[in-house]
């Protein structure tokens, strides 16, 4: 059964993206746009990853504690490798 026949809100406008991910986690999209003649089988050819494998020799006790505290955060050890390397590369730009 297709949405059409529903009145739809309007959806505000925003000042901040802040203030548009508040919202969105809050109300249902369903009530703003009528997802009935969406696309779902876009595709992007030319889509390139914005990360790139690389290899780093760690010591084994160090990949333990990472693992330790990435478990603790409840996050895959890897990204908490990334969080901390972001953190302290944002910390010496910012020193600069």
């Amino acid at each position: 059964m297709s949405d059409k026949s529903k009145k739809l809100k309007t959806v505000p406008q925003f000042k901040t993206q802040d203030e548009e991910r508040e919202f969105w986690a809050k109300n249902d999209s369903a009530d703003y746009i009528d997802w009935s003649d969406a696309k779902t089988d876009i595709q992007f050819p030319n889509l390139k990853f914005s990360t790139r494998a690389i290899s780093i020799r760690l010591p084994e006790n160090m990949i333990v504690k990472l693992k330790e505290i990435a478990n603790k955060r409840d996050v895959p050890y890897q990204s908490l490798v990334k969080m901390i390397l972001a953190d302290k590369i944002k910390d010496e730009m910012s020193a600069k």
